[in-house]
């Protein structure tokens, strides 16, 4: 899955020793632009977590995995980066997609022509 968000907040680094050495974890609040924004915590792991490109601010497109776990009756869900990008902007200001493509037209199309039920085609339907 992917998601473009502004980073705004970053959490403590976590870091310990595991069975397959030393970890590092760093959680960051990332929200969602549009009508009703929506805060996100990701987890970073190990040396994904680049210093550079994770600074308050910075809009971010983040490549993630979705994981749910039970433990002791209730469940957890984690949303692990794989990949973390500064965004690159849009032509239109927004973010998201390279600044060459185009911006969506939404506009409305314009009316069809009446329908011609003038009887003189064989096409013509009773209904």
């Amino acid at each position: 899955m992917q998601l473009t968000a502004k980073l705004v907040q970053l959490l403590p680094l976590q870091s310990g020793m595991g069975k397959n050495g030393e970890w590092r974890k760093q959680d960051v609040i990332v929200e969602t632009d549009g009508q009703y924004p929506k805060k996100v915590c990701i987890s970073i792991w190990g040396d994904k977590a680049d210093e550079s490109v994770l600074q308050i601010g910075n809009i971010l497109d983040i490549s993630f995995d979705v994981e749910s776990r039970e433990y002791n009756g209730r469940w957890y869900t984690d949303i692990r980066a794989w990949k973390v990008e500064i965004a690159a902007p849009m032509a239109g200001g927004g973010y998201g997609a390279p600044a060459s493509a185009p911006a969506p037209n939404y506009q409305q199309a314009p009316p069809a022509a009446p329908a011609d039920f003038s009887g003189d085609s064989a096409d013509d339907l009773p209904f």
